[in-house]
């Protein structure tokens, strides 16, 4: 059975190429187009279609909330494209956090080194988002929905059950206001009152700290990671016991557009790694897009090296490199955690880490976008929990309890 497609764009230029692209595999049909959100919205409903494509700036409705309102009333997968400029990049993600799945860029010479390989790229997103159909249909909204995160203000001190994310109906602004009133809240117990809030859920297994002792986080994800990172970062409480890691395949002018957003939304610090920084516990470092994160010196002085990318390197940044500097520098003090996306990034790095005595998690397949990375590391044994999203920042919080 072929994979349904809704191509959308105000272009008749680019609803052409991408339909033509789209066609051109065999599992995949495109079905019909639509020129603006409005219709979009329409013919989502009428044709339901198993993924949809979508422009951003779009007449009569643009494609946020076109996303928006299509995710409210037919819940399905969303590839957005997007122009890769700083208002692209902010734009972009808006659409992510109403609940588009993937983006890229428009000008597909972006994204690949060839014609061949940027068609490759689009047939594979479109069928792997396609995946994730079955499962956004029989899954309640509000657990799926970006605007309906928990924010830190509540989830610091609770676990992300659905019955909290259902009461917990907030858009952007919302979660902005609620996490600078959370920063005004004492926040020196909050890691402690997690376990207390997780006996108030017996429908879900506690968890049990290991007794290890840990001097760095370290976060890899790329499909489905801003949503993935945010819901988790906002659940960290200001006195973050140490430093974290982020890497997210993500454009080079998409990073700092992101790290400013996460650092609006949560009472750690969130910034784009700059080279020199120095590691502080509270901080969350973003690796920019188009460079390698590295680390160097002592565990105690820890600083960033931030480098060119590297042509031969398929991701910038990548996973395995920051890991592997992490085990180089920190060997088995990192508590490390690979999310949501696609390939294998990552798994020789956590391999790295888990030799050197770290600690590697991975994502679970339910709550994945795209069930590559985590799926990488999990079945080559390197990691040894398996968590669900809206449960890895109260099990990372369990385990540094006694911190």
């Amino acid at each position: 059975m072929s994979i349904k497609v809704l191509v959308v764009d105000d272009s008749s230029f680019f609803r052409r190429r991408v339909s033509d692209i789209i066609n051109a595999a065999p599992r995949l049909e495109v079905i019909d187009v639509a020129v603006n959100g409005k219709e979009a919205l329409e013919k989502a409903l009428s044709l339901k279609p198993d993924v949809i494509t979508m422009d951003i700036e779009m007449p009569v409705m643009d494609g946020i909330s076109a996303v928006r309102e299509i995710m409210a009333k037919q819940p399905t997968p969303i590839l957005m494209f997007s122009s890769l400029t700083h208002d692209g990049a902010k734009a972009t993600l808006d659409a992510l956090e109403a609940g588009a799945l993937d983006f890229l860029p428009k000008k597909f010479e972006d994204i690949a080194r060839n014609k061949d390989e940027a068609v490759a790229l689009l047939q594979q997103r479109v069928q792997q988002i396609a995946s994730r159909r079955t499962m956004m249909r029989r899954t309640p909204l509000v657990s799926r929905s970006p605007r309906m995160l928990p924010s830190s203000a509540s989830t610091s001190t609770s676990t992300s059950t659905s019955t909290s994310t259902a009461s917990s109906t907030l858009g952007a602004s919302s979660l902005n206001t609620s996490a600078r009133m959370a920063s005004n809240k004492p926040a020196d117990s909050a890691i402690a009152r997690t376990s207390s809030a997780a006996a108030q859920t017996p429908l879900q297994a506690r968890f049990r700290a290991s007794g290890k002792t840990y001097q760095l986080t370290a976060i890899g994800t790329s499909t489905g990671g801003p949503v993935a990172l945010q819901r988790i970062l906002t659940q960290f409480p200001r006195n973050y016991p140490h430093p974290i890691l982020l890497v997210q395949h993500m454009p080079a002018t998409f990073t700092a557009a992101f790290a400013a957003r996460l650092n609006s939304l949560c009472q750690i610090t969130v910034k784009e790694a700059a080279d020199g920084d120095v590691l502080q516990p509270g901080v969350a470092y973003l690796a920019p897009g188009g460079m390698q994160m590295m680390l160097e010196g002592r565990p105690s002085s820890a600083k960033l090296r931030i480098i060119d990318g590297g042509e031969r390197m398929n991701y910038k940044p990548c996973v395995d490199v920051t890991f592997g500097s992490a085990a180089k520098i920190y060997h088995d003090k990192v508590l490390s955690v690979i999310l949501t996306g696609m390939g294998a990034d990552g798994r020789e790095g956590a391999r790295m880490l888990k030799n050197a005595g770290s600690t590697v998690w991975a994502q679970d397949e339910e709550s994945c976008v795209v069930y590559g990375m985590p799926q990488a590391v999990a079945k080559a044994g390197i990691s040894t929990e398996n968590l669900p999203l809206e449960r890895v920042a109260e099990r990372i919080l369990v385990e540094l309890k006694r911190q």
